[in-house]
């Protein structure tokens, strides 16, 4: 079983009641199938009412949820022949910003993502998907191989925001945040997006300055999170509910403030539930985007990539 957020509770009471009777069933000592099923009725029905009424904190939790898939389980399951590539050619090779040029769905794409992490292990190895000056410089380099070989990048967001420790900043965090969003306006090649958790401050934008920026329906996209936000304005962390409600970073608010181009439906009770099934409708959407771009004129592509982050965002009514 997957771990629960809070307001879960009564899903996961639920469930583990299912959990028990199926124990119960497999000893043989009494057939409970049918009564399985009626509580899994009820589990669908509350995950329905549950997730239909979020409110911006909750969706916060759910982006955040351990579970959710990653740029690693992307790779796995809907890239083929894929070859990771390391370094940024001046300090190190940052583990929280992977990279690697695969064949997906038949096309040779170029993939730039953060990774979090699963265990506690890899969760450290991979700096909580917090990348560092030289995991930007990485993403740089990447992007001007795609452009060079003339493929199209793909770039899977999913942090907290750019690693803020002193050693970040004095390799010049800043500086390489900037030059990652500017490599992204100036390369020749098709760049898409996707959003599939947390899309945190410019170490989410250093990567999402792209043609087509899409966000899974319980994902968020911030300036700052909203612990960070209520705790300089309100001087106390614990007003983030309010925070996330006045920040508009959940993907309805994005969509129609014209920040994000599409949502990408997540499976009933979220992404990490039914992972299989929300990775392939990335890349149902990734894949879609490839073919529409395709058919434009790359080079005209960056000059509307450009006009489009110096217009900003376009309310959608």
């Amino acid at each position: 079983m997957h771990s629960f957020l809070d307001f879960e509770e009564p899903i996961a009471q639920l469930e583990g009641k299912v959990e028990e009777l199926r124990r119960m069933s497999d000893t043989g000592d009494l057939n409970i199938v049918e009564e399985i099923g009626k509580f899994q009725q009820k589990i669908d029905k509350l995950l329905v009412q549950t997730y239909s009424k979020l409110s911006p904190m909750q969706k916060v939790q759910v982006a955040r949820h351990p579970d959710r898939p990653h740029y690693l389980d992307f790779v796995n399951s809907m890239v083929e022949d894929y070859i990771p590539l390391a370094g940024d050619r001046a300090f190190a090779d940052d583990k929280a910003i992977l990279g690697g040029i695969g064949r997906f769905r038949g096309m040779a794409c170029m993939f730039i993502g953060h990774e979090k992490g699963r265990t506690t292990q890899s969760r450290v190895h991979h700096n909580f998907g917090m990348g560092r000056p030289e995991g930007y410089r990485k993403a740089i380099r990447l992007m001007r191989l795609a452009d060079k070989f003339q493929i199209p990048v793909v770039t899977l967001v999913d942090t907290a925001g750019a690693y803020p420790g002193m050693g970040a900043e004095q390799r010049g965090q800043a500086e390489a945040i900037a030059r990652s969003m500017q490599t992204c306006l100036q390369i020749n090649v098709p760049i898409i997006s996707v959003i599939l958790g947390e899309g945190g401050s410019g170490g989410a934008v250093a990567l999402a300055t792209s043609d087509r920026v899409y966000m899974f329906s319980y994902s968020v996209y911030s300036v700052i999170s909203p612990e960070g936000c209520a705790s300089i304005l309100w001087r106390d962390s614990a007003e983030a509910k309010q925070a996330a409600e006045a920040l508009k970073l959940t993907a309805d608010d994005l969509l129609r403030l014209g920040v994000i181009d599409a949502i990408i439906a997540e499976p009933t009770g979220g992404a990490h539930r039914e992972p299989e099934i929300a990775l392939k409708a990335v890349a149902d959407r990734i894949e879609s985007a490839l073919q529409e771009l395709k058919q434009d004129d790359w080079q005209n592509l960056k000059i509307k990539r450009r006009e489009k982050y110096l217009a900003g965002p376009q309310m959608v009514e």
